[in-house]
């Protein structure tokens, strides 16, 4: 199997995100550049130009219509994707870390960062259908009280909002009212990345305690573990095999600061039901920052650290590959 290489990126990724037809994939980085490519052949688009500042996390609509960014320069834009126009723009009194749209695209969200005095808050706007409508109203806001917030999606049928956070916890609130719906402590360190199933039932949470954990959404109970000796950046769930996939991978700042030795930048296969390590692909040259299946289950994206995109197209060897709980020694290398 031979990955496509995107290099469109000057810094490393944050953020990477198929269309809902999986014919896109939109990226985001440290640098102030969104782009979106064909996910076939690896073929740019275009760019977003509009931001001053790394650019944390980005959604798209169901229609591939509007592209939603969040950036360190306290904003959060409203893109056209066909045209790469800027629709609107939000302006916060902090770097907005994380966007997502709800169900239906009427509504989405931005949570702000707990910094300079201010604390981190959950931010629901509306999407108009006509862009010249678009207004700067907040239908409502939500303040976290207790340790920032990083990641965040909206649950089943828009009923709630699931946030991760620093400290480890996830949180469901409820978007009308404002309330926290409940909140489990699952990590031991900053929760780096929650996605959820097709029928956002469970999700995958993963965090920089060195391990992913499939939850149920409804009571945040904890269904499996899946752990590493690195931390782990990003977690995804096939839509088709009872597989997961970790990336991640220890920071260069830290190499001096802990008893981890060499460089394991690989994304890493597990059985989603025996929580066993079943292959690795290698090719980074740096951590895995974010990871991204296709809508078919056919293929997979990760971001990196080198500013890297890697489109891997999996072939038959993946799909014949038979797990025996008894026999299992080597991991094969997809």
């Amino acid at each position: 199997m031979r990955p496509i290489l995107l290099h469109g990126h000057q810094r490393s990724l944050t953020r990477i995100r198929y269309n809902t037809a999986g014919d896109l994939l939109f990226s985001a980085s440290k640098d102030n550049k969104p782009c979106v490519w064909f996910s076939a052949n690896g073929e740019r688009l275009g760019t977003f130009n509009g931001h001053n500042g790394t650019v944390w996390d980005l959604d798209v609509t169901a229609n591939s219509r509007y592209l939603l960014t969040g950036s360190a320069d306290n904003t959060c834009k409203l893109w056209e994707v066909e045209t790469g126009k800027c629709v609107y723009t939000w302006e916060t009194k902090t770097a907005v870390r994380a966007v997502s749209f709800a169900l239906g695209d009427e509504k989405a969200l931005f949570i702000t960062d707990a910094t300079m005095g201010h604390q981190s808050t959950i931010h629901i706007v509306p999407i108009e259908a006509d862009p010249e409508d678009q207004t700067s109203d907040i239908l409502k806001s939500i303040i976290i009280t207790g340790a920032k917030a990083t990641v965040a999606v909206w649950g089943n049928l828009n009923r709630t909002i699931i946030t991760g956070h620093e400290d480890g916890t996830v949180t469901e609130w409820n978007p009308d009212t404002g309330a926290k719906i409940k909140s489990a402590k699952n990590h031991e360190k900053a929760i780096t990345d929650i996605q959820l199933s097709a029928d956002k039932s469970y999700f995958m949470s993963s965090s920089k305690d060195q391990s992913a954990f499939l939850t149920d959404t409804k009571t945040l109970k904890v269904l499996k573990k899946f752990v590493t000796e690195r931390p782990v950046n990003s977690a995804i769930l096939s839509p088709i095999r009872p597989h997961v996939i970790l990336g991640g991978g220890q920071d260069a700042m830290d190499v001096t600061t802990t008893s981890l030795r060499g460089n394991k930048f690989e994304s890493r296969f597990y059985h989603a039901v025996f929580e066993d390590e079943i292959g690795r692909i290698k090719g980074h040259f740096g951590p895995i920052n974010t990871l991204a299946f296709h809508p078919n289950g056919r293929s997979f994206s990760s971001g990196g650290e080198d500013g890297f995109i890697r489109v891997h197209h999996l072939d038959d060897d993946y799909f014949d590959f038979k797990y025996d709980e008894e026999n299992f020694d080597d991991l094969p290398q997809f």
